[in-house]
């Protein structure tokens, strides 16, 4: 049996971190209902995004929100839930006469999971964006990327899956647990402009320390330090250098054949010599050699994998990191030591199946 195995939660279909937040409440075992928006209300709202991978492990629910009998049934699925996730801009829910409000009095121990780039308040909250500008404004963009170049986006994972979906997960599961003890639900406001900023709070804590510089490239974490970067191999493809210890410093350098007189780790006038010497001697060899090289070794060196190599790994194999078809991350985290599962695949109920399969008696 699963952590979350007898929770019930409806999700109502969307992109990003609502889709994300569902796959992980249902790898955890949670009974997950995904509302999609049926044909009869146009077309559906990115309901092909994500696919096998992201809407895995629960079925589709096509609805028309906007049909009395469609809307009544999905109030008593809300009736039967323990908790509801949406990703909407503020106010759609209760437009549609499914806000918090209306759910709440027809189940009053319901969790509301409501997950946007700006929140359901403030000035902006109104306004369109995605992923980068939420974290453009929280200041984590600003961080990333070149000094001399502009910031660099990190996927959409600080925004959409670390500030957002993450956080609203671990908002619905706290929720739960209070709703459990007290018999009445709560509203989780996930913004990813507060989950981002959360996420940066070392950041805020060095800076405020005066050992954080505001510019790209010039610190111990964005790649400034020449022992906690990338560099590129002599076919082309890149090693992972996470040297940040002094043993571990001192196994790299003894790895690469320099001394520490020749590289000394904290001496930061020397870091751009440093940068270029070590760029030769990486790109002296192929990745694989230097991985092999280090094997085994307290370096912190290991080859950077792309999307396709990154399953065939043997550490990964031998952890089932990846399954199903199409090859995809498996459920984490583990509980008890037990291997990954295999990954189930999406299915697709009728409204009036998935009602019924909820009916609780009184």
């Amino acid at each position: 049996m699963k952590p979350l195995s007898g929770l019930r939660i409806i999700e109502f279909d969307g992109l990003g971190p609502v889709t994300f937040a569902g796959m992980v409440l249902a790898d955890l075992g949670a009974q997950v209902l995904r509302l999609t928006r049926s044909a009869a209300a146009g077309t559906a709202a990115f309901s092909e995004v994500g696919g096998e991978v992201l809407h895995r492990g629960r079925p589709a629910v096509e609805v028309n929100l906007k049909d009395p009998a469609d809307h009544a049934r999905v109030m008593e699925l809300i009736g039967a839930a323990d908790a509801v996730i949406e990703g909407f801009r503020p106010g759609v829910m209760e437009r549609l006469g499914l806000g918090p409000e209306v759910c709440a009095a027809a189940n009053p121990r319901l969790v509301y999971g409501r997950v946007t780039g700006w929140g359901q308040t403030g000035p902006m909250a109104q306004q369109v964006g995605h992923d980068l500008n939420y974290i453009a404004l929280s200041g984590a963009l600003h961080a990333t990327g070149e000094p001399d170049r502009p910031p660099r986006p990190p996927l959409n994972l600080v925004g959409d899956y670390g500030g957002g979906a993450m956080l609203v997960v671990v908002g619905v599961l706290a929720a739960l647990l209070e709703a459990k003890a007290t018999g009445r639900g709560r509203v989780v406001d996930a913004a990813m402009t507060d989950g981002s900023a959360l996420l940066m709070s070392l950041f805020h804590a060095l800076q405020a320390r005066g050992l954080w510089s505001d510019t790209r490239g010039a610190n111990l974490l964005d790649g400034g330090a020449p022992f906690y970067r990338c560099y590129t191999c002599a076919d082309g493809r890149f090693v992972a250098v996470g040297a940040l210890e002094p043993r571990f410093y001192a196994a790299l350098i003894t790895g690469l054949g320099l001394t520490a007189d020749e590289a000394p780790q904290y001496d930061m006038a020397g870091w751009s010599a440093l940068h270029t010497r070590f760029e030769a001697l990486f790109a002296s060899r192929d990745r694989d050699d230097w991985a092999a090289h280090f094997a085994g070794t307290d370096a912190c060196v290991t080859p950077v994998l792309s999307l396709a190599e990154a399953p065939s790994h043997p550490h990964n194999q031998a952890r089932r990191t990846f399954s199903g078809t199409p090859v995809q991350p498996a459920p984490a985290p583990r509980f008890d030591g037990n291997p990954a599962t295999p990954v189930p695949q999406p299915d697709t109920l009728s409204l009036d199946v998935a009602v019924r399969a909820w009916s609780r008696p009184g």
